[in-house]
């Protein structure tokens, strides 16, 4: 197997390990959206008012995007908004740590203050920052195996040329 054929092996991987983790993130947080809001909170970066609007919507933004990951359909949206959304759940946390709030993440639960020895920093920033490369690798080529988008759009890649002159 060549790099050319792999490629779209490669994509459905990361597709589907993204999916899995904002699957498991948004899912996590949707039964419980006033801890999502004390987590949005924590971290002291939004006014109030958007503090429950992100408390709220983010985990269900984080769902629906893993959907359409785990479909393959509109992946390199989907992809870009995985890394937009990673850039700034990695922004967040490197904001937080510099300006010294003893905070847990809330990317998969409830977050909130902590004690200063049970932060996570580091991993939390080395892991996001992961996820954007994987993120951007997809959106660069979106193209995957066992996806919506290829049983849509896979005419368009296979059709050949006709030559001029011939008619089809």
């Amino acid at each position: 197997m060549t790099a050319v054929t792999a490629m779209p092996w490669v994509a459905t991987v990361v597709r589907l390990v993204l999916a899995g983790v904002l699957g498991l993130a948004g899912a996590l947080k949707l039964p419980d959206p006033d801890a999502m809001v004390r987590a949005v909170r924590a971290y002291r970066l939004l006014p109030e008012g958007l503090v429950q609007v992100v408390g709220f919507g983010l985990p269900v933004l984080e769902v629906a995007v893993a959907v359409l990951l785990l479909l393959g359909l509109a992946t390199r949206l989907a992809a870009v908004v995985t890394a937009v959304l990673m850039g700034v759940f990695a922004i967040g946390v490197a904001s937080a740590w510099a300006r010294g709030l003893t905070i847990d993440c809330g990317c998969f639960g409830s977050g909130g203050e902590v004690a200063a020895g049970q932060t996570s920093y580091p991993q939390v920033i080395t892991r996001d920052a992961a996820l954007v490369l994987a993120a951007g690798l997809l959106a660069w080529r979106p193209a995957s195996r066992l996806s919506v988008d290829s049983l849509l759009f896979s005419s368009r890649s296979t059709e050949k040329p006709v030559p001029e002159g011939v008619s089809s």
